[in-house]
Parts: C-alpha cells; sequence; structure tokens
C-alpha cells in the first residue's frame, strides 16, 4: 500500500495543500473516508476485484502442470527426449521468476490493470504459437514468452487485494483471491489427460489461449485501478486539466521522468532481495517449498501410469488431492488468519505487527514433510491409491498454510512496496520450480518414491522448522538492518 492510503489508515488528515500560484499544489485523499481510495469501495466492488484477479490466477496455474499428461506425446512427435519435453513445462515457471522483477515495478508507476492486460494479451499470443511449434526450439522459446505475460498474475495479484483492503481484513481477501488459482493444478492435468487422449497436445494450448483471451476483454472492461498513487496521479491532472493549476500526485511531485523513475523501480525487487534480509529468508524458504510442490505436479501423473498401470485421464484425476489439501488450508486461514491477527494485535495494546502473520507458518512447516514421507513410502509400496492421495494431499495443505502465512507477513512488513517485495520473495522460488522438476526424474530412478521423498523431507524440516521462529523473535530487528528503500 503506498504511503497515501496509509495516511488514511493512521487517520492523519488529508488535503490540498496550497502553497504560491506557481509551486506545485500536492493532492492526496479528500478526507479519510474518500470514496476513490480503494480502501474506502463498497465491499461488493472489493470482492469483484478480487475474484477477477483469483480467475486470472486461475488461467496461469492451470498452464504449468497442465502439459504434464502430454510430455510422452510431445516427446513422440517432435522426437525429443524426456528431459526436452520436461524442460518445455518448467521454463514456463522459470519466467515467473523474472517476469514480476520488471512488471511488478512497472505497476508502480502505471498501474497495476495496464500491467495485468499488457501481460494477459502477450501471454495469448504465446501460449497460441506453443501449439503450433514443429520443432524444441520453438516449442521452448514460447512457453518462455508465455510465462512472462502469465507472470504478471504473480505481478500484481497480490498487491491489488493490498490495495483494497486493510490489515484487518486482508486476511479472509487473500485466501477467496488463492481459491480459483488452486484449482489449476487439477484442472489442468485433468483437461491435459483427456485432451491428448482424445484430440491432440496442440489443442492444450489454443483453449488456454482462447480462454484467456476472453479473460483480458473482461480485465480490460471491469478491471479497476487499484493503485492509490495512480488513482491520485489521474486526479492530479484531471485537476491540472480543468482549472489550469499546478496539481501533482506525491509520485510526481518530484518532478522526476518516467524514465528515472522506472529506473529506481525496476531496480527496487533486487536491491530489496539482496538487502532485506527477511526477503532473503522469505524468497529460500518459499523458492524450496515450491520447487517440491512442482516436482509433483511434474511426476504425479507419471507415477500413477508407470506405479499403478493407469490412464492419463485416471492419472489426471489425482490432481485434485493436492487441490483438496490446499483447498483445506485455504478454509483455515478463511476464519484463522484474521483472528489470529485481531488477538495478537489486543494483547500487544492494539499495536499490529507483522509478525502476527508467522503462527500459521507453524503447522504448515511441519505437515508439508510428514506428507511427503506419506506419499513417497505409499507410492514405493504401492499402497492403496488413498494413501498416496491422502499424502498430496496433507503436503499441499502444509505448503499453502506455511506459503500464505510468509507473502502475507512481506506484505505487511513492506505495504509501501507491495508489488517489489512479492517480487523479490518470489524470484528464488520460480528458479527452484524450474530446476527441480529436471531433476526429480533421476533422483526418483535412483532411490526410488521413498527414499527420494524422505531426502526432500529432511530438507525441508531443516529449512521450515527454524523460519517462524527466527521471523516471531528477530524479524523487527532484521527488518530495521535492511537497506533504506527508495
Amino acid at each position: 500500500m503506498e504511503k497515501a492510503a496509509s495516511a488514511v489508515e493512521t487517520n492523519i488528515p488529508n488535503t490540498l495543500t496550497k502553497q504560491t500560484d506557481t509551486s506545485p499544489l500536492l493532492i492526496t485523499w479528500s478526507s479519510p473516508s474518500d470514496p476513490t481510495n480503494p480502501y474506502n469501495w463498497p465491499l461488493p466492488r472489493k470482492w469483484a476485484t478480487v475474484l477477477l484477479t483469483s480467475l486470472g490466477g486461475l488461467v496461469t496455474l492451470m498452464s504449468g502442470p497442465m502439459l504434464a499428461p502430454a510430455l510422452d506425446a510431445i516427446s513422440t512427435e517432435l522426437s525429443i527426449s524426456s528431459a526436452e519435453a520436461t524442460m518445455a513445462l518448467s521454463i514456463y515457471v522459470l519466467a515467473f521468476a523474472f517476469g514480476p522483477m520488471v512488471l511488478a515495478p512497472c505497476s508502480e508507476v502505471w498501474g497495476r490493470k495496464v500491467v495485468w492486460v499488457a501481460g494477459g494479451s502477450w501471454y495469448v499470443l504465446w501460449n497460441a504459437v506453443c501449439g503450433m511449434s514443429r520443432g524444441r526450439g520453438l516449442l521452448i522459446a514460447a512457453r518462455l514468452m508465455a510465462g512472462l505475460g502469465a507472470s504478471a498474475e504473480f505481478a500484481v495479484s497480490g498487491a491489488i487485494v493490498a490495495d483494497c483492503f486493510d490489515s484487518d481484513e486482508r486476511g479472509k481477501s487473500i485466501a477467496v483471491r488463492s481459491f480459483l488459482p488452486l484449482l489449476g493444478p487439477a484442472i489442468g492435468p485433468l483437461i491435459g489427460g483427456v485432451m491428448v487422449q482424445q484430440v491432440s497436445w496442440r489443442w492444450l494450448f489454443y483453449t488456454l489461449s482462447i480462454f484467456a483471451a476472453l479473460l483480458v476483454v473482461l480485465f480490460a472492461l471491469f478491471l479497476p485501478e487499484t493503485h492509490a498513487q495512480t488513482l491520485l496521479s489521474r486526479k492530479a491532472a484531471t485537476l491540472r486539466k480543468d482549472t489550469g493549476k499546478p496539481f501533482y500526485a506525491e509520485k510526481d511531485i518530484s518532478g522526476m521522468t518516467i524514465a528515472a523513475r522506472l529506473k529506481i523501480t525496476t531496480l527496487r525487487p533486487t536491491v530489496m532481495l539482496c538487502t532485506q534480509p527477511v526477503i532473503q529468508l522469505a524468497a529460500c524458504l518459499m523458492g524450496y517449498q515450491f520447487g517440491l510442490l512442482y516436482i509433483i505436479h511434474s511426476t504425479f501423473a507419471s507415477m500413477w501410469i508407470d506405479q499403478y498401470g493407469q490412464s492419463h485421464t485416471a492419472s489426471g484425476l489425482h490432481y485434485f488431492a493436492i487441490v483438496t489439501g490446499c483447498l483445506t488450508a485455504l478454509l483455515i486461514e478463511w476464519w484463522a488468519m484474521d483472528a489470529i491477527w485481531a488477538r495478537l494485535k489486543a494483547s500487544n495494546g492494539g499495536v499490529a505487527r507483522p509478525e502476527n502473520r508467522v503462527p500459521l507458518m507453524i503447522p504448515g512447516t511441519l505437515l508439508l514433510p510428514i506428507g511427503l514421507l506419506m506419499y513417497g513410502w505409499a507410492a514405493e509400496k504401492r499402497a492403496h491409491w488413498a494413501v498416496v492421495d491422502v499424502g498430496v494431499g496433507v503436503l499441499g495443505c502444509g505448503y499453502i498454510l506455511s506459503t500464505t502465512a510468509v507473502q502475507s507477513y512481506i506484505v505487511e512488513a513492506y505495504l509501501d512496496y507491495t508489488a517489489s517485495g512479492a517480487a523479490a520473495s518470489q524470484l528464488p522460488r520460480n528458479v527452484f520450480a524450474f530446476c527441480f522438476p529436471v531433476f526429480a526424474p533421476s533422483l526418483y530412478n535412483s532411490l526410488g518414491y521413498g527414499l527420494g521423498n524422505t531426502t526432500l523431507a529432511a530438507i525441508a524440516t531443516v529449512l521450515g522448522v527454524p523460519a517462524p521462529y527466527i521471523l516471531w523473535r528477530f524479524g523487527e530487528c532484521l527488518r530495521r538492518r535492511g537497506k533504506t528503500i527508495e
């Protein structure tokens, strides 16, 4: 959240500050209850905005694992190795690491909506090119470019929620925003398995591009701008035109050119990642956990086909087990996140701390390795399919509890730079998600699912268990040690 919006939160009066006839006139919100401030929008408008972002996230997260059931067919038709086919799946996620590092700062200059619509249009174009590919080079390159466009969801969706809801309401809004995207990893492989058997793997891409094109139109028509400083800048421009007086918003008052402002903002996520210990810790933890999730997404279908002899369609149905665990976590967060925040705030004399988001990390970091062990040894021993599904469900629940708590902590800790903070913390996790599926087949071929997942679970425990204590006990100190953000 930008500083102008923060002023409303702390009840600092906002006025049009007049100086002289020639000096700039700083425009902020007209009052703490200014209806143009996204904090003060009617609830139906806020929730409609959150649901739109959630719908966009569905396409983004569906596009990754949707390719998993088609990897064998792609490998055969294009005469490429299984490793190269897997590269086409995982390079899409690699783009999520670098796209937000540029798109998130751009949203702090031009606003959230234009970044989302531009990114969605770019995705539609290159995702369609994927379906036309006749060789590995074009397929992999087009997947990378499509991922850059789709990464707009990671760049601005969390920031949009932070723009519209204050800290006391943000837990429920995060849960709702995350709901539809979590269906993507289940719906994607299911649709992918059906299309591979009944039509062609190329229609995976064509169908997604058609759906995404409809969403881009929907976003262009109905997604409102939420970035406070962008709204104030537009308001100032209107007043300048109508009155001829030099009204300016806070972000324009410095007189910096767009190019100079972009130079600062585009470097901001990198600076934050390099100089903020809290973001470094969060990035390391989320990176490893997201990498684990993508190992499951990329190998789950082949595990059912190889270990249990199931069809592509049947293997896709098991992805609902992961989603069930994730949705269970969201139901817990729906009531627990804001309740914990309010209780800790009250016990601290009404003063809220970003660390109030940390407690939900504890069950998450414990459940994730437990789920890995259940899934790995059940698959190794070819236990009943329900045991395997329960294991990945527990893993999914732990992942969402932990990751959402960390992401919420970053939002609260860096309210003035929510988009840049999110981009900085997400870069390593998407690099991990790219790399982990590449070595996953070799890991399972060498150690099997049991020992392979035991190794992964041990590392998850070493990284995850100390993290909540460190953030709770030393988070404030670590934030003070970080470099001042421009």
